[in-house]
């Protein structure tokens, strides 16, 4: 499959359906809780159901970010930046489909009831009650945005996945994410493990320079992929011309 990478220097605007998430506080000091959630979006239903499950419930979803309905339902999905100073391998961000009074660990607990250290004994019942996520993504890998493909320029084993952008990490001894991954879905749930998309962006994990850091994702109309990235200060366009080798043009 031949697909092609171009920078584009313009402004995009976001679509009627993205999901917008403001004033959220990811760093409570004494409860798991976001203090303030509003979401903008066009379908009231989906808006009213996306408020709900945004109450306290213990994810830490960065705000404005990796928050994403999938396409012929009403069920929200997260890409949610696990925390940090845990080591190297300790946590996992996630990507998962928001449960209605379910419980996520911020900031008791992670990836299910274990217990964060620097917390402990302060909530041993949310503790036990911490839902696993749907898919690891990785520790530091710091992923920030989420979109389902709905569109027909790439081929059909893409249609209803999802493209996730990793960061990339800052605090780890060797370097992981910096790019974007791909993950197959099949009737509405994950269906297959993580796959490179669009790599290159790192030198190589010791080394402290990179050339880029994916930030936000955009489907076109004619079904071409828009990345934003704050490392190269660069929009760049994915596009597939239907050959069986890739490859990557600036």
């Amino acid at each position: 499959m031949k697909f092609f990478a171009s920078f584009m220097a313009c402004a995009v605007a976001l679509s009627a359906e993205t999901i917008v998430i403001r004033n959220v506080d990811v760093y409570p000091v004494t409860a798991p809780e976001m203090k303030s959630v509003s979401v903008l979006i066009q379908d009231g239903k989906i808006a009213e159901i996306s408020a709900k499950l945004l109450a306290p419930k213990g994810a830490r979803v960065i705000e404005g970010k990796g928050l994403r309905v999938y396409p012929g339902t009403d069920t929200l999905w997260a890409a949610v930046q696990e925390r940090g100073l845990l080591g190297d391998d300790l946590v996992p961000d996630y990507f998962t489909a928001l449960t209605p009074g379910g419980f996520y660990g911020w900031p008791y607990a992670y990836i299910g009831p274990n217990e964060d250290p620097r917390r402990k004994g302060e909530g041993p019942q949310l503790v036990q009650k911490t839902i696993v996520p749907d898919v690891l993504l990785g520790s530091h890998v710091a992923v920030l945005d989420a979109l389902f493909y709905t569109g027909k320029m790439f081929p059909k084993e893409y249609e209803g996945g999802a493209f996730l952008a990793r960061h990339g990490s800052w605090n780890r001894s060797k370097r992981v994410g910096y790019d974007v991954v791909f993950l197959p879905f099949k009737a509405g749930r994950p269906a297959g493990e993580l796959k490179p998309f669009l790599t290159g962006f790192m030198l190589a994990p010791e080394k402290k320079e990179v050339w880029g850091r994916p930030v936000g994702l955009l489907q076109l109309a004619d079904g071409s992929l828009l990345v934003t990235d704050d490392g190269g200060k660069k929009i760049w366009r994915i596009s597939y011309r239907g050959t069986t080798s890739p490859t990557a043009n600036q």
